[in-house]
């Protein structure tokens, strides 16, 4: 009874979100890939909204029913049949009465299982799509015969472009750069790869000069004979640049200038929760928050960030990553081998995890613990916590990694504002 109920209203507020789009007629940006999405997501609304009246996806709405929540600008309302009836209904005054409208829609779309993105791209028709980073092992391959069916998936997105619109890629990523094919709309492509047309360099870690914690990251971004520097406060990793280079891309393509789309950034863009976002621990120590979700691209690039971090101790706390299938295995032993490199001090949560410190161990790194779940992690990491140390906690959504954020960060009386996960339906769980 319960899936019934769903394909219903799915199929109706898919319904209002077609004649929503019909009536308005606003620009759509449509952002899928394996990796920084919805930091994408974010960055591309403040690298437009100064100049557009934008709207984005909430949260992650990336799904069958998400994008339709995102077009409607309604929030889930879980199983609350009155919180259903009163999106349906304003989906309807949206359709009947006049109303002030975005004239931009900025759209997540994700894919669990196969045909996710291609129900979605059967009626959505986007004028600009952004390709970030695709793994060679994604998340949610399990659910996929090969990984070339999950790139497949991104591809029918890029086919519902229309060919006056156009495509954003990861240059650094041959399966995202592999979708050019798949349309005759204008390509524009950013990244590190000096042949980008939007270029990162000289990214590093910018530190606090009074406490030496880490601050955020700086990095140039090289646009033709144009190069301006930009700083992201709040995160680290030279994955970071990424967001930001793809929503500068957009704006820019779209005709702002380098220097005011940089500055936009600059001034207002923070990563969403869980993304690599540097928080106070207990203690004195520095909290790598990258609770998120995990796949093994994101995972290394966690790691390549806690190794090229300062601290005087570097602990890696890594859950389970889920969804890999016959690929698990594999992924979790290559993380075992980069743990050893990166880290003094390695926490595994879960028994895949178990099996990448049991690698560790092989590489010689002496202090390995592990973990059933997140919580028992969590205050086994609380007890040896101290000043200096540098903190990554990671892990797959399922294992809930942020319940060890939870447990060790300086601030707990804004859990809410600062850690994933915590609205009253994920709490129940």
């Amino acid at each position: 009874m319960k899936d019934i109920l769903k394909k219903i209203i799915t199929a109706i507020i898919t319904w209002e979100a077609k004649m929503v789009l019909k009536k308005y007629r606003p620009q759509v940006v449509a952002v899928t890939g394996n990796v920084g999405k919805t930091s994408t997501t974010g960055a591309l609304h403040v690298a437009l909204r100064r100049a557009y009246f934008v709207r984005k996806s909430e949260k992650s709405y990336n799904s069958e029913i998400g994008v339709p929540l995102a077009i409607l600008g309604v929030l889930s309302a879980w199983t609350n049949p009155l919180g259903w009836a009163r999106n349906i209904l304003e989906g309807l005054r949206l359709i009947f009465l006049k109303n002030h409208y975005p004239k931009w829609l900025i759209l997540e779309v994700g894919a669990d299982r196969p045909g996710d993105i291609a129900r979605v791209a059967a009626w959505l028709r986007p004028d600009i799509v952004v390709v970030t980073k695709i793994g060679e092992i994604p998340v949610h391959v399990e659910f996929f015969a090969s990984v070339d069916e999950v790139v497949a998936e991104k591809g029918t997105l890029v086919e519902a472009l229309a060919p006056e619109g156009l495509l954003v890629l990861d240059i650094d990523s041959p399966r995202a750069m592999s979708l050019a094919a798949k349309t005759t709309a204008r390509v524009v492509t950013y990244g590190f790869a000096q042949e980008a047309h939007f270029v990162a360099s000289h990214a590093e870690i910018v530190y606090d000069k009074e406490s030496g914690a880490p601050e955020g990251i700086t990095f140039k971004i090289n646009h033709g004979t144009r190069s301006m520097p930009i700083r992201i406060r709040g995160t680290i990793g030279q994955h970071h640049a990424y967001p930001v280079l793809a929503a500068i891309a957009v704006s820019v393509s779209e005709g702002t200038n380098l220097v005011s789309a940089a500055q936009w950034i600059e001034e207002e863009y923070v990563p969403p929760a869980g993304r690599l976002r540097i928080l106070k621990g207990i203690g004195e120590s520095i909290v790598l928050d990258d609770t998120y979700n995990a796949s093994p691209s994101a995972v290394q690039a966690g790691l390549a960030a806690l190794e090229n971090v300062k601290g005087k101790r570097k602990i890696a706390v890594l859950g389970d990553m889920m969804e890999l299938g016959r690929h698990s295995v594999e992924e979790h032993r290559k993380i075992g081998e980069t743990v050893a490199e990166a880290a003094d001090i390695f926490f595994a949560v879960g028994p895949r995890m178990k099996a990448a410190g049991e690698i560790a161990r092989g590489k010689r790194l002496k202090t390995i613990e592990t973990f059933s779940d997140s919580r028992e992690a969590g205050d086994a990491l609380r007890k040896i916590l101290k000043a200096g140390d540098v903190v990554l906690v990671k892990g797959s959504q399922s294992t809930r990694m942020e319940r060890v954020v939870e447990e060790i960060m300086a601030e707990p009386e804004k859990r809410k504002e600062l850690l994933v996960r915590q609205d009253e339906e994920w709490q129940k769980r």
